[in-house]
Formats: C-alpha cells, sequence, structure tokens
C-alpha cells in the first residue's frame, strides 16, 4: 500500500489514511533517510488518534509515552544507539508486546529483534518535495 502526501498541508489527511489502515498490527518500523519525514508523519499519526502531550522525536530519551484515554503509544527513535545491548537494557520486549501501539524510528538499527510481525513503513522525498508512505508487511 502507498500513501502520498503532496505537502505538509496534507500530512493528517495521510495520517488519517494510515490510521484507517493499521488494522490489527501494534508495532510499526518507519524507515527513512533523515530528514525524510519520519517525526513528522508519526506525530501527525498521533494527533489524529487524539495523543494531546507534546509530541517530538525521542532522539535522547530512545522512547517517549504518550496517553490516550484508553490506551498508550511508544515512539521510539533508535539513531543514537551504539549497540543492540543497549536496547536489551531498556527492556525492549515489554514495549514490543505490550499490545501498545508502537512507532519505530531508525529500525534498521534493531532489524534482529523487531517482532517478526512488525509492519515495515518506508518514506521516501520525492524531487517535487511530496513524500511516499509505502507499507508492507515484513
Amino acid at each position: 500500500m502507498e500513501i502520498i502526501i503532496k505537502d505538509i498541508e496534507h500530512i493528517r489527511e495521510a495520517a488519517r489514511e494510515f490510521i484507517a489502515n493499521i488494522g490489527e498490527a501494534r508495532v510499526f518500523a518507519f524507515y527513512g533517510k533523515m530528514g525524510a519525514g519520519k517525526t513528522t508523519f508519526v506525530k501527525a499519526i498521533c494527533e489524529e488518534l487524539g495523543v494531546e502531550d507534546v509530541i517530538t522525536s525521542p532522539t535522547f530519551a530512545i522512547v517517549n509515552e504518550y496517553g490516550l484515554p484508553s490506551s498508550t503509544i511508544f515512539h521510539f527513535d533508535f539513531y543514537r544507539i551504539k549497540r543492540l545491548e543497549e536496547v536489551y537494557d531498556m527492556g525492549y520486549e515489554d514495549y514490543f508486546y505490550s499490545g501498545a501501539l508502537c512507532f519505530i524510528e531508525w529500525p534498521e538499527l534493531i532489524e534482529d529483534i523487531l517482532p517478526d510481525d512488525a509492519v515495515r513503513v518506508t518514506i521516501t522525498e520525492q524531487k517535487d518535495g511530496s513524500r511516499v508512505v509505502s507499507i508492507s508487511e515484513q
């Protein structure tokens, strides 16, 4: 499946389309180059889901937790990890297998421990500045 984000003004529309297609999946691995819009898209998804917290990149914290009335969203950014052991030490299993939505940026750094049912979401910037969001099961 592909979602086109024409420009930043259309990102919430794209987020709604993404949400409509989540199904039963809980773990989403967001791939894309630096500046592709991973954090911006995750922020739009969280806002459309009803998160009222300030949504920022968890680059230094590694994980941010956002509350919803009936659930939780975990937003990860593994860009700064140096060793996979850091992820083991943070207790990644408690997050990934909690049943909560998990949005993971820079998953290529933790490929070996991603759940088998994680959904791959690749964001690619086009020459015209638009983004293509490609969604596929692993």
